[in-house]
């Protein structure tokens, strides 16, 4: 157990998860191979560097890695408003049919019922547009709904990946439109995604999975480590500052997940065998400790993981570093201590290592027993 332990009883504001981070630690591309990123070993006070490829020897026959396997979708849509004004849409979720909810990006809101004209991929034109029918998910949501179409009739996920670019990060700079060239536009579709991703959904990946490749996998399994699935739709929300340095006033986003009957089963046989759950970004661990917490194996959530969590699920985290006064900072302090935390990422930094989605990745220790009601 760390030495912050009883840092839960604390009243942690904004401030307190806040850092200097030099701009050129941003990581802008990834790693030349997804195993050569780097490693910190956080598991005990003294940290470790490592490197990715090392990871089989820290875990151990019987462990279970539990994965996000969403899929990020090429979300990001351009178009014109009759009168010519530019517009950019962020497809948030697929509603059903032909209907998306969106995030839209103009220099004026257009009344409901205004078809925009979308831009079609290069030697394409198949009418393809977006009609704006309302808010979502209520009169006063925060997305715009829309109804894509094009005259074929294809769904919204096809329309996506035919017309659509990939969403990267705000913190990972690309012109305006995409990449700046061929290779870094192929390097972003391959890199920006997780080698077993399989249900299309997300506008962002979980990105700490982007370290494993099937070599890794290979190894792990010789090994005897197990492998499980979740589903989280990673939202643009992710990227949400919190603008209240009461955290307790943060509204974070809903997000949809599942846990399959066989993460469930895996979960339970790797208790029952004395392993223990590694969960693969905090993607899983929002979906694992949502599904335990509130009983619903799929639906939306929207926890907040905070310093005091009661945690029910996982173990082990493997994380990538994340922004300063984000949430995820706030849930990487829950999971192994805020002390512990602030002093792994003062000695990241100090040793250069690279950060965000494109970045580098540490492996996490719950500071805490789970509590023994989880299901």
């Amino acid at each position: 157990m760390h030495p912050d332990s009883g840092a839960a009883a604390r009243t942690f504001t904004l401030s307190d998860f806040d850092f200097e981070l030099p701009p050129q630690l941003i990581a802008q591309h990834p790693a030349p191979e997804r195993t050569a990123s780097r490693l910190l070993d956080g598991r005990a006070d003294a940290p470790v560097d490592r490197i990715f490829k090392e990871l089989p020897g820290l875990l151990r026959k019987g462990d279970l890695l539990v994965f996000n396997d969403t899929k990020v979708v090429n979300a990001r849509l351009w178009g014109e408003k009759p009168t010519g004004g530019k517009a950019e849409l962020l497809i948030e979720r697929v509603l059903g049919g032909e209907e998306v909810a969106a995030h839209v990006r103009v220099s004026k809101k257009p009344p409901v019922g205004t078809t925009l004209k979308l831009v079609c991929a290069a030697g394409r034109e198949d009418g393809f547009s977006a009609t704006l029918l309302g808010r979502w998910p209520n009169a006063d949501g925060p997305l715009f709904r829309f109804r894509l179409f094009n005259r074929a009739g294809d769904n919204p996920y096809t329309l996506m990946e035919r017309h659509g670019q990939i969403p990267l990060p705000p913190y990972i700079e690309r012109p305006q439109g995409g990449a700046s060239n061929p290779e870094e536009a192929a390097e972003d579709l391959l890199r920006y995604q997780t080698v077993f991703a399989k249900n299309p959904g997300a506008v962002a990946a979980p990105t700490a999975a982007l370290h494993f490749d099937e070599a890794l996998f290979a190894q792990l399994d010789a090994l005897g480590v197990e492998r499980a699935f979740v589903t989280l739709h990673v939202g643009a929300g992710t990227f949400q500052p919190v603008k209240t340095e009461n955290i307790a006033e943060h509204q974070m986003h809903s997000e949809w997940y599942e846990v399959p009957q066989a993460t469930q089963d895996a979960i339970a046989a790797c208790r029952a065998r004395g392993g223990r759950v590694v969960a693969v970004g905090t993607t899983s661990v929002r979906t694992l400790e949502s599904w335990a917490k509130f009983g619903s194996a799929s639906g939306d959530t929207a926890i907040f993981i905070t310093p005091g969590f009661e945690w029910r699920v996982v173990d082990l985290l493997i994380t990538n570093f994340h922004l300063p006064k984000s949430t995820l900072m706030m849930l990487v302090s829950a999971f192994a201590g805020y002390e512990h935390i602030m002093g792994l990422y003062r000695h990241a930094i100090a040793q250069g290592y690279r950060f965000f989605s494109y970045g580098d990745s540490m492996l996490l220790q719950r500071r805490t027993p789970p509590n023994t009601t989880a299901p």
